[in-house]
């Protein structure tokens, strides 16, 4: 399993938050969404961790080296988040909510999760978006 957040290499947890990443523009079910993109080990390791401030609609997604079972933690991120998980095909299969400075691991409930998106607590469900939604715009993997 992939744990985000929990770097299992020798970079180590990062002390400060990262500089801003790459973005692109993803939309899922008509409703844009600016997201840095974290797709190396490092990225994935700092995350949202240290972040103060969050866009409305603006995330991060989580490029995962291959598609796999993936659990999330929330250590040294002050922000409250919802997360999605995301099969290789873009289709969302499930997403939860985030505590803040929470080191509890939420774990995906499938096994085929290729992304995963970190966008303000809430906003799946303010903008009418489910489990079963297609993500257009995400990286191309192999």
């Amino acid at each position: 399993m992939v744990l985000a957040g929990v770097c299992a290499t020798a970079w180590g947890l990062p002390a400060e938050a990262q500089p801003e990443l790459e973005k692109r523009v993803l939309k899922i079910g008509g409703k844009a969404l600016t997201a840095e993109i974290a797709d190396d080990e490092p990225e994935r390791a700092a995350g949202l961790m240290f972040r103060p401030v969050l866009g409305t609609d603006e995330g991060m997604l989580f490029v995962m080296p291959a598609s796999g079972p993936v659990g999330f933690w929330m250590k040294n991120t002050p922000l409250p988040l919802s997360i999605a998980y995301i099969d290789s095909r873009g289709v969302i299969r499930e997403f939860h909510d985030l505590e803040p400075f929470s080191e509890a691991v939420v774990s995906s409930r499938f096994a085929d999760i290729r992304f995963a998106l970190e966008v303000p607590r809430g906003w799946f469900v303010k903008n009418n978006i489910w489990p079963g939604a297609r993500v257009i715009g995400l990286p191309r993997v192999d």
